[in-house]
């Protein structure tokens, strides 16, 4: 485990010798890595951060609200840049090729927002498990294996790069961040997009973020999960009412972990299944059915793709 009064003075030092005289642009998402990555730059270089949440089209119900809300306390810039991430994903079904081209989004427009103030560093919330899953061939994480080679940033400041996220968690305890952060679930950087099996589309993008907003409510405050949330897995048949439908099948997904390298799944009584069931194909007219993931991680990872 990590000893917070020892890394965190480590951590301020090394972002003051990177940055050095130089403004940092910084991909704040308001989860608890790039949070605690944003305290520890805001203590280290002051009036050089410059913290920006892009909003890729691909966020949970209510999130750019939610992250304008809790960091209203900062100079927060906020992007909106989803029309730019459904282009570019637009045709693409490759898990791995999706999670590149949100990564080459994600710099080039990092890039444009450096040029406007000057800044020459990118600081991003980058942790162990992101490193070992890219570097292992699981999965491109958009910070690590989905970057682009080639960037117009002369550095990319990762603070808390050997930290797992038990560790972050506790780093976050020590910094004095709120514990809504400090607890909060995961949320990966390519967003629903990677809840998503297939194309990416808008109207895609519209029913999980509905149904993951429906897991959420029905799950966090009862369970108390590590992660959980929906995703959409393809067509299927059903039956509304006297008709006969085509429409999605959705996933939901809960599990529990000390820091994400291993997870089981939760083990919900099935009157709440049922429920979380009716709620969603109720609400959602296009679903058809719903189905619950029990698969531990490993074989399988926790999110989709």
């Amino acid at each position: 485990m990590v000893r917070t009064e020892k890394f965190i003075p480590q951590a301020i030092g090394e972002i003051k010798k990177a940055a050095g005289t130089e403004k940092v642009v910084m991909a704040l998402s308001g989860g608890v890595d790039s949070s605690v990555c944003a305290a520890l730059a805001a203590r280290a270089i002051g009036d050089q951060l410059i913290p920006i949440y892009i909003d890729t089209g691909l966020m949970r119900k209510g999130e750019t609200e939610r992250i304008k809300t809790v960091f209203s306390d900062i100079r927060l810039q906020v992007i909106d840049a989803g029309d730019e991430f459904l282009a570019a994903l637009a045709g693409i079904t490759d898990p791995e090729a999706k999670r590149k081209v949100i990564g080459e989004r994600f710099i080039r427009v990092f890039e444009r927002e450096a040029k406007k103030s000057g800044a020459t560093c990118l600081l991003q919330g980058t942790i162990y498990p992101d490193r070992i899953e890219s570097e292992g061939g699981i999965k491109s994480h958009h910070n690590v294996g989905g970057m682009p080679l080639e960037t117009a940033f002369t550095k990319v400041i990762e603070p808390i790069r050997d930290l797992y996220k038990d560790e972050v968690r506790d780093v976050a305890g020590a910094l004095g961040l709120p514990v809504e952060i400090q607890h909060r679930m995961p949320f990966p950087g390519p967003g629903l997009a990677v809840r998503i099996l297939g194309e990416v589309t808008r109207d895609k993008v519209a029913v999980i973020r509905e149904a993951n907003w429906i897991a959420e409510s029905e799950i966090v405050e009862q369970y108390h999960p590590w992660q959980c949330f929906a995703a959409l897995l393809g067509l299927g048949t059903g039956v509304k009412g006297d008709n006969r439908i085509h429409g999605w099948i959705v996933a939901i997904r809960a599990v529990n972990s000390r820091d994400g390298m291993t997870a089981d799944p939760l083990n919900i009584p099935f009157a709440d299944l049922t429920r979380i069931g009716a709620r969603i194909t109720a609400e959602i007219p296009s679903v058809a059915r719903v189905v619950y993931d029990i698969t531990p991680k490993p074989p399988a990872t926790i999110e989709y793709e």
